[in-house]
């Protein structure tokens, strides 16, 4: 196994980019880049395990969208098609000119469908997790929807432990703990205008009809006990996609973070395999 990096191969800082200042952190190594896109209204200081549980040399890339985290609001709502553009233009400004990877987590699963639609070139392959084709796809139940419409289990952590099992499914429902103290992670909480724009975005966006469009390597990786977005989301998004390996796994929709030492494994297998990682750029 390669030795960890030394504490100051991570780099982060604020970045004007298309009109925003973006947050971003890099954690800087070898390779093809890694580009995390987060969850709803969460930082992405919350996604620490995950990196922590990746490869110790994979360069990491996370970042927060306008209105989450260190990143401010942005003056007016915004799209998917939007937010791409802005990652585009982040990673050239981070000096990552070339090809990267991007996972998508949930709300994330979006944007990195989205990145690897409008930048067929610069994606090389596509992680989506917990995620699904947007505002047309089968949603959880509706009770636990109702929860996601504020950004509250963010800014009360008591009130995020009492519903982390319902909400996420998997690990949380054992220890729902553990969800507070991930959100204790994040050095500021999002602002609800924030979040609102990112329920906006969602709102209005489907990836349904561009799916086949998408020539990437995609793994699809989906919880069985996932109250937020049922595993039927999983198998439509395998259909429609031209070069898609679903993987389901026995947690919910965090479990990503939560039971990263058991799933970091599989999303550095699939980067390894030679369709991933020596396969030419799509057309």
């Amino acid at each position: 196994m390669s030795s960890p990096l030394p504490d100051d191969a991570a780099e982060e800082r604020l970045i004007p980019v298309l009109g925003q200042q973006i947050r971003v952190r890099v954690r800087w190594g070898e390779g093809v880049p890694l580009v995390l896109c987060n969850g709803i209204g969460a930082a992405f200081e919350v996604l620490d395990p995950l990196v922590a549980a990746l490869a110790p040399r994979t360069t990491v890339v996370r970042f927060d969208v306008p209105g989450v985290g260190g990143s401010p609001d942005s003056l007016l709502p915004y799209g998917f098609p939007y937010l791409a553009a802005v990652l585009g233009e982040l990673l050239r400004k981070l000096g990552t000119p070339g090809r990267v990877d991007v996972l998508g987590l949930s709300w994330g699963g979006a944007l990195a469908q989205q990145f690897a639609f409008q930048h067929p070139r610069r994606c090389r392959a596509l992680i989506l997790v917990s995620t699904g084709t947007g505002v047309l796809m089968i949603p959880g139940r509706p009770r636990i929807l109702l929860k996601m419409l504020t950004p509250q289990r963010f800014l009360d952590h008591e009130y995020a432990a009492r519903v982390a099992g319902d909400l996420y499914g998997g690990t949380a429902r054992t220890d729902s703990g553990r969800v507070a103290q991930l959100f204790d992670r994040q050095l500021m909480a999002g602002s609800r205008i924030g979040y609102l724009h990112q329920l906006l975005a969602g709102s209005v966006w489907t990836s349904l009809f561009a799916l086949p469009l998408i020539r990437q390597p995609t793994l699809i990786l989906a919880g069985t006990d996932d109250p937020i977005v049922p595993i039927a989301n999983a198998r439509i998004m395998s259909r429609l996609l031209p070069h898609a390996t679903v993987r389901l796994h026995a947690g919910g929709h965090v479990d990503l973070i939560t039971n990263a030492r058991e799933l970091a494994p599989v999303i550095e297998a699939f980067r390894a395999e030679p369709n991933s990682a020596g396969g030419r750029a799509p057309p």
